[in-house]
C-alpha cells in the first residue's frame, strides 16, 4: 500500500483479523512450512495472546540457557501428564491463541506440542546434549535474534 491509498474501516479490521504464524528452528532443515501468505501476514496494530506468550517464552528460555553449561540444552517437561520431556529445537505461534514447541524426546523421536495459551504450563529442564553434537544448541538466543530482525524489518517498512 502506498501513502496515497484510502482504506475502508472494513479493510483495516480485516487486516487485524488475519492470523499469523511464525516458527524458528535450530537448523534450516527443520523449518516448518509457512503456508499461504494470508496466514503469515503480520497484523499491524496489536499482538495476539499467542504472540505475547511466544515472546515471553523466548525470554524465559534465553535466561534459562544462560545458566546451562556446555554439556546441557534446554528441554520442556510436560506438566499435568506422563508424556515426559522434549528437547526444544523450535518454537512458534499461530494467531490468535496457539503456541507450538518442536523437538525430540530423550529417545530421539520427533515431538511437537501444540498448546492453547490459556492452558500454557511449561517446565524448562536441562538435558544432556547429544553425545555426537560438538556444542549445545541454544534455541533461546536464535529466537531472540529473530525477534530483533523482525523489529528491524518492521521499522524499515
Amino acid at each position: 500500500m502506498t501513502g496515497n491509498e484510502i482504506r475502508t474501516s472494513a479493510e483495516a479490521a480485516e487486516d487485524d483479523a488475519i492470523p499469523r504464524r511464525h516458527d524458528v528452528h535450530c537448523g534450516p532443515e527443520q523449518a516448518a512450512e509457512q503456508g499461504p501468505a494470508a496466514l503469515t501476514d503480520k497484523p499491524a496494530k496489536r499482538k495476539s495472546p499467542a504472540e505475547w506468550a511466544y515472546e515471553r517464552l523466548i525470554l524465559y528460555i534465553q535466561n534459562f540457557e544462560k545458566l546451562l553449561d556446555a554439556e546441557h540444552e534446554v528441554a520442556i517437561g510436560f506438566t499435568g501428564s506422563d508424556a515426559g520431556v522434549m528437547r526444544i529445537e523450535g518454537m512458534g505461534f499461530f494467531d490468535p491463541d496457539i503456541v507450538t514447541f518442536y523437538g525430540t524426546d530423550p529417545a530421539g523421536m520427533r515431538t511437537q506440542l501444540v498448546q492453547h495459551v490459556t492452558q500454557l504450563n511449561v517446565m524448562l529442564r536441562a538435558l544432556p546434549k547429544p553425545k555426537d553434537a560438538p556444542a549445545p544448541q541454544r534455541i533461546g538466543f536464535r529466537l531472540a535474534a529473530d525477534l530483533e530482525q523482525q523489529a528491524e524489518d518492521a521499522t524499515a517498512e
